[in-house]
């Protein structure tokens, strides 16, 4: 058997198990995770322990795995040149290091440049051009150089791009299309957002579009981010009577428990850039997913 070990740091204090687990070995794929709770091979302090088992900050937690398990890269690429890498994030894993700790998207796509690295010495690790929320799957870009990243970064802060995304929302949106305009307030302390109706002191405006694809209990809709501000979308969709379904921030945790959904139906599954002819191979064309959802 292939083990896993590690120390529950003290962010972990109190977190589910097979939570500590997706944030910490996010390599792993999630059918050896559940068949490993199957096997009872997951263990806190030498006890086996099932999936929603808590741990404590201090506890030895450990994973076995088969050593003839066919474990997929680190990362999913879904597109890559000499100036950028185009991956497909998974949910539950941060972009970059926050309070939760755990390995982020950053750290795995370095470890994917490492292996696939002809010279001896190290290469450079790529940066984020954009970010996406730790329960926010799909695409995420970075730049291999700091030309491509100045480049890159300029694009998003501008908005010459169009990105959408998909999400499984409560209710039915009526209108089924629409163009959204509201104000956005940040409260750093609390780690989320408020959206208002109208303006008010230090709140930014946000415009979020939407169109139904699906329509019942539960739709699913496709939206234009055309401004991007912290969890904009999530609370947006949410002041305007639609909460994402597995949202326990901005929705209804009573109802996603109802649903038995736990993670966030959100993914971010289009991008088209417009880089002005600076980096020409990726002026114009769309890349696509689609939602794991």
């Amino acid at each position: 058997m292939e083990l896993k070990q590690m120390t529950v740091p003290p962010q972990g204090e109190d977190e589910r198990v097979d939570r500590l687990i997706r944030r910490y070995y996010p390599e792993v794929p999630e059918y050896l995770v559940r068949a490993a709770f199957s096997r009872r091979d997951v263990k806190l302090d030498g006890k086996r322990v099932a999936k929603d088992a808590r741990a404590r900050a201090g506890q030895e937690l450990r994973l076995y795995l088969p050593e003839s398990a066919d474990q997929p890269d680190m990362v999913e690429v879904v597109y890559e040149d000499a100036d950028v890498l185009l991956v497909n994030k998974p949910a539950g894993i941060s972009v970059e290091p926050d309070g939760k700790g755990g390995v982020t998207l950053t750290e795995l796509c370095a470890r994917y440049e490492a292996k696939r690295a002809s010279a001896p010495e190290a290469p450079a690790a790529p940066a984020a051009c954009h970010r996406l929320d730790n329960q926010t799957s799909g695409l995420c870009l970075f730049a291999r150089n700091p030309a491509a990243l100045e480049i890159l970064q300029q694009v998003f802060r501008e908005r010459t791009l169009e990105k959408y995304y998909e999400c499984r929302v409560r209710g039915i949106p009526k209108p089924p299309e629409a163009e959204c305009t509201a104000w956005l307030t940040k409260d750093a302390a609390a780690g989320r957002v408020f959206v208002g109706d109208r303006p008010r002191e230090g709140a930014r405006k946000i415009i979020t579009a939407y169109e139904t694809l699906e329509a019942g209990p539960i739709s699913r809709l496709r939206v234009h981010l055309i401004t991007g501000r912290t969890h904009q979308i999530r609370a947006h969709l949410s002041a305007l009577g639609h909460p994402i379904l597995g949202d326990d921030v901005y929705g209804d945790r009573m109802w996603n428990r109802r649903e038995k959904v736990r993670a966030l139906q959100l993914c971010a599954v289009s991008l088209k850039l417009d880089t002005g002819g600076r980096l020409p191979a990726l002026d114009g064309r769309l890349f696509e997913i689609k939602a794991p959802f």
